[in-house]
């Protein structure tokens, strides 16, 4: 995936781009609105500054809509609510505010692109697989182990989803629920923990989600042993 970067700031953009590219992500950085504008490779998502030194970031912001449907994702210092309502307004697809930490930026991206992700892309993939037990078919929305069919609640499914876009990876319980349940939710975060015990009882033996806490979960692919504890050949 790539992503297009507009930050002026050479020091959070080189941090942020060198955190997207651990993550697999291809990143083309420009420091201007103009450059912004001007830059014509293509590109999957864009991370926009406001706070650009030859224009409002605002305004590109609204250039780039007029353009095309590329999620665009603002990044500011502005904190103020009128900003972000603007920004919003103008066809920004999500408003993180500094500072941030990379994770939180990938867990908006992968957010945002899972609602702009064309149906026609979903129906040319096929079922995923982790490790050589469990599948998930995101086009039907299906499950199985061991080839047979898991039946998941709606939001276990989403859950599980979720976490193994990046096995291994601990997401603090904000990004879950933003992801899962949305920015929006304003219930109980305990329900997150009840659909994390549910996931480990139906899929037991394939993943493990370990709690860290204070902060979140980590989803890790448990590999098929044999009886002698070695993974089959």
């Amino acid at each position: 995936m790539r992503v297009l970067l507009v930050e002026d700031d050479e020091p959070v953009a080189e941090s942020l781009r060198r955190g997207l590219i651990r993550y697999g992500f291809e990143v083309d950085w420009v420091t201007t609105g103009a450059a912004a504008l001007a830059h014509s490779a293509p590109y999957d998502v864009v991370l926009l500054d406001l706070g650009l030194p030859d224009t409002d970031g605002l305004d590109v912001c609204k250039a780039l809509r007029a353009r095309g449907d590329v999620p665009i994702i603002v990044i500011s210092a502005r904190s103020d609510e009128t900003d972000r309502v603007v920004g919003l307004e103008l066809g920004a697809d999500d408003y993180v505010s500094k500072p941030f930490g990379v994770r939180e930026v990938i867990a908006r991206i992968r957010a945002v692109m899972r609602r702009a992700q064309p149906r026609a892309a979903l129906e040319a993939s096929g079922p995923d697989s982790y490790g050589t037990r469990l599948t998930i078919d995101r086009k039907a929305a299906r499950v199985r182990l061991d080839g047979e069919e898991i039946p998941l609640a709606p939001k276990e499914y989403d859950l599980l989803s979720f976490l193994t876009e990046e096995p291994g990876a601990l997401m603090s319980r904000e990004q879950i629920m933003e992801a899962v349940w949305d920015a929006n939710w304003f219930g109980p975060t305990k329900t997150l923990d009840v659909h994390v015990a549910a996931l480990r009882r139906k899929l037991a033996g394939a993943i493990t989600i370990e709690a860290v806490r204070g902060v979140g979960f980590r989803l890790e692919i448990t590999e098929a042993t044999t009886a002698e504890g070695t993974s089959p050949s």
